[in-house]
């Protein structure tokens, strides 16, 4: 059989997303460049597709194995203690290898939304204030699935550039329709119009934010998020600071939820280190007046309880607040209203964690998340921590050069999902608009 040349059109990204001369003066984006790339045979495509394929059964599991602080992995973190002084921002210090998770932080915000049923009830409800204490159910059940095990572990510093695409199926939802909203949307790929719909990118490094977009086309809800991580060294334990504003809008009724997340602390860093959450929170609708305040309790260094949360739910127009919260953020969850007996608000054990749905890696782009990571989340799978340090130092060694090749040229980054309205990023095809054009 004659050797066949097969040329396949596929956008690679040379660079980064899109490109922006600091030399002209046309506010136009550069397209990325479409390269083509050659074949000798389908068996090469296939085999190439194989192998890339192979990475997928390190993404199948949610545990996280528990971090051993032996002799050497004890004299790295003393070496970067010394390095380092309390209240200094981590932001731009590489922290060691083997107290990664096996995913990046674009993957892990999507577990927000690991009990999509819970996040779908919110618009069904009848009332303002049944849709409030919807809304405070969801957020409450939505902390405990990012945590895969008893150890505090730190998920891949997403690269700027960098993109996580998934969806989730909902428990008791047929999966709808696949019309021009879903096929105009940000995963087409999906079931229909009631999957829950998960899109991030790291839209800027320095610092470190990231964005993320979620939308249910058969509830019309869509929520936009852009999270600034700041890292602080606090001595025995490691803060990261969650800054920015995430506004989820119920579309039938137009309300607008703003949301803020606690900030996370890593205990213990030199023996067995845990997470905590803790501050102070809050979700409020201004177009209802009905508010959240909610506080994550740091465990006091002398003693008392971890994972303490309280709360109340209050309307603008009252005095006091209709609804009291208690109970513990990975566990269980209480409410009192009106002063009547605490029922089970949240049962963190009771309810089934939803396992997102993504491509496989052979049909994602260079830089979507898992196909980026995947050599990476191999090595640490296969607690091969040398082969993991040198996958991740390729990766930031290349993020440099980049860098290095914008600042040269004059070219500045462009996002490709989300763009910047005032403090905040935003999708660019939220549900919104689409569904305003058909």
């Amino acid at each position: 059989m004659p050797n066949v040349e097969l040329k396949f059109k596929i956008k690679m990204k040379k660079s980064l997303p899109r490109v922006l001369s600091g030399n002209s003066n046309v506010d136009e984006p550069v397209p990325t460049p479409v390269v083509i790339k050659k074949y000798s045979s389908f068996t090469e495509l296939k085999a190439e597709h194989n192998e890339l394929d192979s990475f997928n059964q390190y993404y199948d599991g949610n545990e996280e194995g528990d971090v051993v602080i032996d002799n050497s992995n004890n004299s790295v973190i003393t070496h970067l203690l010394s390095q380092v002084r309390i209240g200094m921002d981590l932001t731009r210090i590489p922290l060691p290898t083997f107290i990664l998770e096996k995913r990046s932080l674009l993957e892990m915000y999507a577990e927000f939304l690991a009990h999509p049923d819970i996040f779908c009830d919110i618009p069904k409800q009848p009332t303002p204030k049944d849709r409030m204490i919807a809304a405070v159910r969801w957020y409450l059940s939505a902390f405990h699935a990012g945590r895969r095990g008893s150890v505090a572990k730190k998920p891949y510093n997403p690269v700027l550039g960098e993109t996580f695409k998934c969806y989730f199926d909902v428990p008791g939802m047929q999966d709808g329709e696949k019309d021009t909203l879903v096929a105009q949307g940000p995963c087409p790929w999906s079931k229909g119009s009631n999957s829950l719909i998960f899109i991030a990118e790291q839209v800027s490094h320095h610092p470190p934010v990231s964005a993320f977009y979620v939308e249910h086309p058969g509830n019309n809800i869509e929520v936009n998020a852009s999270i600034w991580t700041k890292s602080k060294f606090l001595g025995l334990s490691i803060g990261v600071h969650m800054i920015g504003d995430t506004v989820m809008k119920l579309l039938d009724h137009n309300e607008e939820y703003h949301v803020i997340f606690p900030n996370g602390y890593g205990r213990s860093i030199l023996t067995r280190p845990w997470v905590e959450l803790g501050g102070k929170c809050h979700i409020k609708c201004p177009q209802t007046g009905f508010n959240a305040d909610i506080e994550f309790i740091c465990k006091s260094f002398y003693g008392g309880s971890k994972h303490q949360i309280s709360g109340s739910i209050s309307h603008v127009a009252q005095g006091k607040p209709f609804c009291k919260l208690s109970g513990e953020w990975n566990n269980v969850m209480y409410a009192e209203f009106d002063g009547r007996k605490k029922e089970v608000f949240v049962d963190t054990h009771a309810i089934p964690i939803i396992k997102k749905q993504c491509l496989p890696i052979s049909r994602q782009g260079e830089w979507e998340s898992r196909r980026l990571w995947r050599h990476v989340t191999k090595g640490l799978y296969e607690n091969d921590v040398e082969v993991a340090s040198e996958e991740k130092f390729k990766i930031e060694e290349y993020q440099r050069t980049l860098r290095k090749e914008r600042e040269l040229s004059g070219e500045v980054h462009l996002q490709e999902l989300f763009h910047k309205e005032g403090d905040n990023w935003v999708f660019n095809a939220p549900l919104s608009s689409r569904k305003a054009k058909l």
